[in-house]
């Protein structure tokens, strides 16, 4: 779930602090540049101060000036060298015309177009000019025209115009957007490790609900929820859990109980039962068939008591795993089963390893081996054989009964283990219907599993699975 919910949160911290940092970095690039444009601005003024006093030209005719004029026309131009040399600034005094009065460097001219020749127009109708376009760290070209107006006795003489390159107010925008970017960085990181101790500590308890809920699931009806971190509907939410698996297991506890109880308690009436069938035989004449069919009804009945205190004793006793040599248990199994199985003409054999351990509990297990090749011999005919295996498969152990019966469809397939199931087919076959399904109980509690397939061409595979090391 943290895989799923962790993006989104990613997401959306992404998306808020880029809605923060971008018209930041836009306000960050538009405040340098307006402090460029008011330095220049001033720097205009200064020079329209200095040129309102050299506006007159000569009469025409006469090429003479008065020499205080033209030492401020001297000063201005020094100044506007100065200015240039000193800062790279195109700067210029022009007269309303467009001529010059005095520029530097040497050849520049009023633009025709453009923001520039905008500027000097307003600056004509004695208005400051407008703010210029934005310049971004990726103008290389872009240029900052401002002018200012001259003005003597009320009206505009004269203009002047600078004309600024960018290449440092770029650089200064590229270092704020890089500390904008870095403070980004930060904050993404900081927020990050914010959503994963959040995401942790919000999805904490679900990651131990569920493990607590696969426990039960598959068995382990002991386990609960540690009800004290995560918001308090989650500990709510485990505390309620705790509560329906205690009655679930106290539902199961009862049950079990019931059953062991009543398998129990009948036992004793049932023998008492067959024995009176047997002492009623006596004074019945010999073959009677109908006392033979009680006989056997009232066998059957005690097997299925049997099996059923079995199966409850299964489901309530834990398993005691031990390291066990799977392959030397399941030799002496088959030993034991032999003689049955040469008495019914079958041929039972052991394959595999002669030393393979794993993790078991050597009880079960034998039992377990027992119903399965039981089973085997119950619908194995004569003369076919039937084969124990037993191999390790990387962290598993895999014990395998191959039969050559009859098999199952595969519905049948599906339906195997359940308990009283038992095929059409096989109905006139001694058995409960109880023995696979105690047999996967007494499995499934110490970790081990079995599964059923064909065995080609006809036949039944039982494959019991244990791990090779400790739960």
């Amino acid at each position: 779930m943290r895989t799923r919910l962790l993006p989104l949160l990613i997401v959306l911290m992404a998306g808020v602090l880029l809605a923060l940092g971008v018209p930041l970095a836009v306000i960050t690039a538009g405040v340098e540049q307006q402090k460029v444009v008011v330095d220049r601005i001033d720097d205009a003024a200064r020079f329209a101060a200095l040129a309102q006093f050299v506006t007159a030209r000569p009469a025409a005719g006469n090429a003479t000036r008065s020499p205080d004029e033209d030492e401020r026309r001297d000063t201005l131009g020094t100044e506007l060298a100065r200015y240039h040399d000193l800062y790279g600034i195109r700067a210029g005094v022009f007269y309303r015309d467009r001529t010059r009065m005095c520029v530097a460097p040497a050849g520049l001219a009023v633009p025709r177009g453009g923001e520039g020749a905008q500027a000097f127009s307003e600056a004509l109708a004695g208005r400051r000019s407008h703010d210029p376009r934005q310049i971004w760290p990726w103008d290389e070209d872009g240029r900052i025209p401002v002018a200012s107006p001259v003005i003597r006795d009320g009206d505009v003489v004269a203009v002047v115009v600078t004309d600024s390159p960018t290449g440092q107010l770029r650089s200064r925008i590229l270092r704020w957007w890089l500390l904008i970017a870095a403070g980004e960085g930060v904050a993404m990181l900081v927020a990050v490790a914010a959503a994963f101790r959040l995401t942790g500590w919000v999805l904490r308890p679900v990651r131990v609900l569920d493990a607590a809920s696969h426990d039960i699931a598959t068995g382990r009806m002991k386990a609960r929820v540690a009800a004290t971190v995560g918001p308090p509907e989650l500990r709510r939410l485990a505390r309620s859990f705790n509560e329906m698996a205690d009655n679930v297991e106290d539902v199961l506890e009862q049950q079990r109980a019931f059953v062991a109880d009543a398998s129990h308690q009948l036992r004793n009436p049932l023998a008492a039962l067959l024995l009176r069938i047997e002492l009623l035989a006596l004074e019945l004449p010999e073959g009677n068939e109908e006392i033979a069919s009680v006989r056997t009804e009232g066998k059957r009945l005690a097997r299925v008591l049997d099996d059923l205190l079995d199966l409850a004793l299964a489901e309530h006793t834990a398993a005691d795993l031990q390291l066990t040599d799977i392959a030397a248990l399941a030799a002496e199994r088959v030993g034991s089963w032999r003689p049955l199985a040469d008495d019914k003409g079958v041929r039972l054999t052991y394959e595999g390893h002669s030393a393979v351990t794993g993790w078991a509990d050597p009880v079960a297990l034998s039992s377990a081996l027992d119903a399965v090749v039981d089973n085997a011999l119950k619908f194995t005919p004569p003369g076919e054989p039937v084969t124990v295996a037993v191999a390790a498969d990387g962290e598993r152990v895999t014990v395998t009964v191959a039969d050559r019966g009859p098999g199952l469809t595969e519905d049948e397939l599906a339906r195997i283990g359940d308990r009283f199931w038992r095929s059409g087919r096989h109905q006139n076959v001694s058995g409960s219907g109880l023995g696979l399904s105690i047999t996967r109980t007494l499995l499934a509690a110490g970790g081990a599993t079995i599964a059923f397939a064909p065995h080609p061409p006809h036949g039944l595979k039982a494959t019991v699975t244990l791990p090779r090391s400790a739960p």
